[in-house]
């Protein structure tokens, strides 16, 4: 029977874990649940009011040891893990404890060294035990990669940059300000992680197997792993510049202001450029009832992701009951589904055009002879500065040791880059403001992103915890609503700020430093320095929303968004009015052809736009060049204008001449003023096209040395595409379809790291991952879903390469969402973990 004790104290605990998943600024305190339960009892005895308060004190999800004395102690993690056909890792428990813990054990399992890598990279020790002056882990026979995306490093520097721009007590009072759920996750997530390699210790793939940096983790570890994470578009980008701006022992900023001629003013654009366009990149769209055949929604997630580094994605499915139960995908060893879907809606993410930073020049105090001492509203201020050493490996075996230190700002971090004009000079230094740089609600954000009913919860969700740092979202719900928001992390910069005397640099995204007004603004709704998701670009419509990297501004075709009046959103958000990439075109194109042909779609329409291969570029200036190549007297060229002829203009397996096309138009497409109709903005779909008669020249010229390369690599012009494009997994050579993407306006990006070689591009270094389809019926969500190379880095594993060949074939599995599906699943296995 229960006490009154027992009654209050599982009323406290009740109520008090239910709170501890919101944010503490927003949810209800610890002391007020006490004080609102001790009014609805006022005969509580003093005794019984002291034992409510000591539990109101203690955690949640956490064994209690004064409840547990003289009792058997419950587990402190406990979960059950399951996995279905390709290695699906499904994790079922009763807090986030319990996910985390086996998510991590799973994880372990399948990738155990690219995760022990990525653990000493974040961690600053990849000199430790691999040597300063050696790269990151290169990619291995389809093992892993260690390398970053996002910054190109030597070891030491990587090492210096993360021990001295990381801050981990900011990011433990980020943890501290957040929800349980999140810490708890993160804490599950270390304790799985070692419990793998407890009991898997000298059994590791050969990758790592002994390898003494193989260690266990901790929560802090996990705080770093998210920190490095959410830098992806903003410190990383800028890591060069900031690890050269610390001072070595003895050196003065005097030493950082040497300038030459300015002569790389425009890196940052090209930069960001790149991020969107040559590293990260996806492809979302989302269909609501008016145009589809269930008038339920349906949704394409297709993010263009790397095949080898510590960005992969890893196929889960997480659940608690009555409280979370979301499949999809984690993206390297971010502990909850970052794309995915649950009962009643799914979402995806693509790489926004925002901007993450600004750039600041601050006035020195000249009167400091250090150079640390800047002038803020014309008052002294002195910089803050933490020193970090860096141990490295010799080549004899011994270790050395360097020191940094790095210098901060109330903007941020100092950086120089002197052929750009970035200087610390006598008078002045300059400074990068990072929106993500303490972004802790990484985790949060996606526990609310999984836990929505619908598109209207999801966007609650995305404007209360603000901690998406990179990416839009796009989503489609079981009565037909879908979503379009760039409710990422941007610097509250407003559109007038760019029109004033603080924009001093407008190449580097450069403000005043020196001036408070010149400062990011804040917003109640948000944390400091950012833009609440409430004023960012967002629609909801009932037909179609897509993203394809471009800018909030083309986000359907059929309601161009730019913005409240007058001035529209922060520049930061991204251009408007402009031209946009052939990929973003084709995907907007192809689904309006396929919406006239057949009015409402099902998901298996969807399917086959995700893999159509239209190749854009080709439909747009072929018509005009085809005839002008046709007649010419030059034997190679009138040969490859019959081969462009005959070919179908796509990217499949069996196309004939793709392998041409793409060969002259990686020359043809950097050919100036090549479209004979300019862009038109109100028709950003259609327009620029056609060839301009003037190009004409250039372009044959560009033909011809294609034809000749082919030629003389032994390669035919009217190859099949799948007898040159192929990744080899354990020997065995699959063939690809697909085409770059951005360059030739295929909507599946497939990029190859070889260039053309006499037998064909080989293995893919990024593009087309994680792809999935979702709709929904009454039982639930019907999914079909692929990870391209497989859940495991480790060439052993069955899980290694048997999803590569689904792909070629187009061919799109069913996920196992119910408990029955899965135990019907001919894959199924399941093991209960605790400790």
């Amino acid at each position: 029977m229960l006490t009154p004790l027992n009654t209050l104290q599982a009323g406290v605990r009740t109520i008090a874990c239910r709170s501890s998943g919101r944010r503490q600024s927003k949810g209800v305190t610890m002391r007020r649940v006490f004080s609102d339960l001790v009014r609805q009892h006022r005969k509580v005895s003093t005794a019984l009011a002291a034992g409510l308060a000591g539990l109101a004190m203690g955690g949640c999800g956490r064994n209690d040891e004064a409840a547990g004395r003289g009792t058997a102690a419950r587990p402190q993690f406990r979960a059950e893990l399951a996995r279905t056909s390709h290695g699906i890792a499904h994790i079922r428990a009763s807090d986030f404890r319990g996910i985390g813990y086996g998510l991590a054990y799973a994880y372990a399992q399948d990738n155990v060294c690219m995760f022990a890598d990525t653990i000493l990279t974040v961690r600053g020790e990849r000199s430790q035990f691999f040597g300063a002056d050696k790269a990151a882990t290169p990619a291995r026979d389809g093992e892993y990669g260690a390398s970053s995306d996002f910054m190109k490093l030597n070891n030491e520097d990587s090492d210096f940059f993360f021990k001295g721009y990381l801050d981990a007590e900011q990011l433990k009072a980020g943890y501290a300000a957040g929800s349980q759920e999140a810490r708890d996750l993160l804490a599950g997530y270390a304790a799985g992680y070692n419990r793998y390699l407890k009991e898997y210790a000298g059994r590791y793939p050969a990758a790592c197997n002994k390898a003494p940096w193989v260690r266990p983790i901790t929560y802090d570890d996990m705080m770093l792993v998210l920190a490095e994470k959410a830098l992806h578009a903003s410190g990383q980008v800028f890591a060069r510049e900031i690890v050269d701006a610390a001072r070595d022992s003895g050196a003065s900023p005097a030493d950082k202001s040497q300038v030459g001629a300015i002569s790389d003013i425009g890196f940052l654009e090209r930069r960001l450029a790149r991020l969107t366009r040559e590293q990260l990149g996806s492809n979302g769209l989302a269909l609501g009832k008016d145009v589809t055949a269930s008038g339920r929604g349906i949704l394409l997630g297709n993010p263009h992701y790397p095949w080898t580094s510590t960005d992969r994605f890893y196929q889960a499915h997480l659940t608690i009951p009555g409280r979370y139960d979301a499949m999809g995908a984690i993206l390297g060893g971010i502990p909850i589904i970052v794309i995915g879907f649950n009962k009643d809606v799914a979402w995806t993410h693509t790489v926004t055009r925002a901007v993450h930073f600004t750039t600041f020049r601050l006035a020195l105090d000249t009167r400091d002879p250090s150079g640390t001492t800047y002038l803020y509203d014309g008052s002294p201020t002195k910089m803050r500065s933490k020193t970090v050493s860096v141990d490295s490996l010799r080549a004899d075996g011994s270790m050395g040791r360097r020191s940094k230190t790095f210098y901060f700002t109330k903007q941020g971090a100092v950086l120089v880059k002197p052929d750009a004009g970035i200087t610390w000079s006598p008078i002045a230094v300059h400074v990068l403001g990072d929106a993500n740089r303490h972004n802790t609600r990484l985790i949060e954000q996606w526990i609310g992103v999984g836990s929505a009913k619908n598109v209207g919860e999801m966007k609650a969700s995305l404007d209360t915890i603000v901690g998406l740092p990179w990416v839009n979202t796009m989503a489609a719900d079981r009565d037909g609503n879908v979503l379009y928001a760039d409710a990422s992390v941007v610097p509250r910069v407003g559109a007038e700020m760019f029109a004033s005397d603080c924009f001093v640099l407008p190449q580097l995204l450069m403000f005043d430093g020196s001036r408070r007004a010149c400062g990011w603004g804040d917003d109640a709704r948000a944390p400091a320095g950012v833009f609440s998701p409430v004023q960012a670009p967002w629609m909801t419509r009932t037909d179609y929303v897509g993203n394809s990297n471009d800018s909030y501004w083309l986000s359907t075709p059929r309601a161009l968004l730019t913005g409240p009046a007058p001035f529209g959103y922060s520049p930061l958000y991204g251009p408007t009015g402009v031209a946009q990439m052939l990929r973003t075109r084709i995907g907007f194109r192809q689904l309006e052809d396929a919406l006239a042909d057949n009015r409402r779609l099902q998901m298996s329409d969807v399917q086959e736009l995700a893999f159509a291969n239209r190749v854009y570029a080709a439909e747009l200036m072929l018509p005009e060049f085809l005839p002008l190549c046709g007649v010419s007297i030059d034997a190679i060229v009138a040969q490859a204008c019959r081969v462009l002829r005959a070919w179908d203009r796509h990217a499949n397996l069996d196309s004939r001449g793709a392998v041409l096309f793409r060969e002259f138009w990686n020359r043809a497409s950097l050919i100036a003023d090549k479209w004979a109709v300019p862009l038109d903005p109100a028709d950003p779909v259609n327009t620029p096209r056609g060839l301009a008669p003037a190009a004409g020249p250039a372009m044959l010229v560009a033909l011809k040395e294609a034809a000749q390369q082919m030629q003389a690599l032994g390669v035919p012009l009217d190859g099949r595409l799948g007898d040159y494009q192929s990744d080899t997994r354990k020997g065995i050579r699959v063939p690809l379809h697909g085409a770059i993407g951005d360059i030739d306006g295929s909507y599946n990006s497939i990029h190859m790291e070889t260039p053309l070689q006499a037998d064909g591009y080989h293995q893919v270094a990024w593009g087309t991952s994680y792809v999935q389809t979702v709709t929904f019926d009454e039982a639930g969500p019907v999914a079909h879903a692929m990870l391209l190379y497989g859940q495991s880095v480790d060439p052993a594993s069955p899980y290694h390469a048997d999803q590569l060949p689904l792909y070629s074939q187009k061919t799109w599995p069913l996920l196992p969402f119910t408990t029955g599906s899965m135990r019907a699943d001919s894959g199924y296995s399941v093991t209960t973990l605790s400790e």
